[in-house]
């Protein structure tokens, strides 16, 4: 293999039997992208097609899918789930100007297959992925090794993309069938895993890279508090499992490569019908877990391996500042606006002010994701077992009314008002007949205040979403959050925040 960050990587596969073959186009499909160009060279009969066929059909989640060699009409064009798929040949190309003819001008937005690529002459681009084809006939009549040579960007997600492969070889999923799971906003990849009677679920989560510093030479990931690694997903998992909630089992796990193979929870969830709606029980049980969670004990150090530990960081004052300020640098630059600093000094005062309450109140783990697209239920186990738990690698110690208003006033989907507070009464009661000295009053005022504190960040987070990171399929959410920040402000403690939003916040296009 060529040295890392040379801009090359370069790995030699054998391929002993069609089921290795296939295995080949599931690592390749796992690291594939729109815009992704892989070249497929060999000799006639060598296997280019065959990869190919297994490519496309493994991305299309069809194993009978046609897949015809392109050699006669030189192009072929597949809408598949995750992007299209552009699958070419250039056998019968003799000129690199012929290319201009195929149809390739309109891959835009597609992966691409390219037969023959040696055809183009000079003209590939420098971001690409070669595998070539060799049939070794000495050794069986199907054998043959495939060459993959990873060119510029190519060349890091290929050699994570072998991580990975021998990370299944030694955890026994070898040979797993693997099915790509639709994440969220997250940078990190899931793929479900099926060997036979086995299901499990594979975590790629490379360590996270420090951004910029924003704050006293600090990025936004260190201030907010961030998960850097799969040390505290790993930690808390095994913290939550032991309290008899549903937190996958971790069945393997590389720490330094951020990989781990997880409990298979199924993927019923919290919501049903079209557009998707809460479901009262389940929304139910979840708060339920809340109240069983918060009764128990909250250690700040967890073990994650022997003689590894992972400290839980608190939710202080700077990490809820660093996050409400993404409403003035994303959303408002969203609608158009602008802060100046008097306006955004103001803000930041009078949240300062008001996050003094969360800073004496009584504090918990804050699992800070527990809304639906985190939540599974399982109708097999009973009680509070019944919901699974996926998302909490980020949690800290914080005001525990963080979570609840994160379940009942959650971003993808609309929570009645009415559901609302019979959700909060429910889970007040439950806490109430654990300590008779809860304070409910203070509660709901810190309720109130999380909840704005929540809905103003991810205004920030989704309008960043789109404009950053070309994810606009978030907007949509911004009038439903916008709708709960407004049923939160409404609280009186909240006024001065309120008047200021007022006068400076525009409302989200409907």
């Amino acid at each position: 293999m060529l040295p890392s960050g040379s801009g090359e990587a370069a790995f030699t596969v054998a391929l002993a039997t069609e089921q290795a073959t296939r295995r080949l186009a599931m690592d390749v499909a796992a690291i594939l992208a729109p815009g992704d160009l892989v070249t497929l060279s060999g000799d006639l009969g060598a296997g280019k097609t065959t990869f190919a066929r297994a490519l496309i059909r493994h991305l299309a989640g069809d194993e009978r899918l046609e897949v015809p060699s392109p050699t006669f009409n030189l192009v072929q064009t597949y809408a598949l789930p995750r992007f299209p798929v552009v699958h070419g040949d250039l056998y019968r190309v003799s000129e690199p100007r012929e290319l201009l003819e195929l149809g390739f001008e309109d891959a835009e937005g597609a992966a691409v297959l390219l037969e023959w690529p040696d055809r183009m002459g000079d003209t590939l681009p420098k971001d690409r992925l070669d595998i070539a084809f060799t049939l070794k006939p000495e050794r069986g009549l199907n054998y043959r090794d495939a060459r993959i040579a990873a060119h510029g960007a190519f060349a890091p997600r290929t050699e994570r993309m072998m991580t990975m492969r021998r990370f299944l070889d030694e955890s026994g999923f070898a040979d797993a069938e693997r099915r790509h799971l639709q994440g969220d906003a997250s940078t990190r990849a899931y793929e479900r895993l099926v060997q036979g009677a086995r299901r499990a679920v594979l975590m790629n989560a490379p360590r996270r890279p420090d951004g910029p510093p924003v704050r006293n030479g600090l990025p936004y990931s260190a201030i907010a508090h961030l998960a850097e690694d799969v040390k505290p997903f790993v930690a808390m998992a095994r913290a939550l499992h032991a309290l008899g909630l549903s937190a996958p089992d971790i069945y393997a796990a590389d720490l330094a490569e951020g990989l781990l193979i997880l409990e298979d929870l199924g993927s019923d969830g919290m919501v049903a019908g079209d557009p998707p709606a809460p479901i009262e029980e389940r929304y139910a049980a979840a708060i339920d877990v809340l109240a069983a969670l918060h009764r128990a004990p909250a250690p700040e150090l967890l073990p994650v391996a022997p003689r590894v530990d992972h400290r839980l960081p608190t939710y202080d004052r700077d990490a809820f500042l660093i996050e409400v300020e993404l409403l003035l640098d994303w959303y408002v630059a969203h609608r158009g606006g602008t802060i100046g600093d008097e306006a955004r000094t103001q803000f930041l005062s009078l949240w300062r002010a008001a996050l003094t309450r969360a800073a004496t109140g009584p504090v918990h783990w804050v699992l800070r994701d527990f809304h639906s697209p985190n939540l599974l239920w399982l109708a097999d186990r009973t009680g509070i077992a019944r919901v699974g738990l996926l998302d909490f690698q980020d949690a800290l110690i914080g005001p525990p009314a963080y979570d609840v208003a994160s379940l009942l006033q959650d971003a993808r989907v609309d929570v009645p008002e009415t559901m609302e507070f019979a959700l909060l009464g429910r889970y007040a009661q439950a806490r109430q007949a654990d300590d008779p000295q809860f304070n409910l009053h203070g509660f709901v005022a810190l309720y109130a205040l999380m909840a704005a504190q929540r809905a103003t960040k991810i205004l920030g987070i989704f309008a960043r979403l789109d404009r950053r990171d070309g994810k606009p399929q978030y907007l949509r959410h911004l009038p439903r959050v916008w709708g709960y920040l407004r049923r939160s402000l409404a609280q009186p403690t909240l006024a001065p925040l309120k008047a200021w939003y007022d006068a400076h916040v525009p409302a989200p296009e409907s």
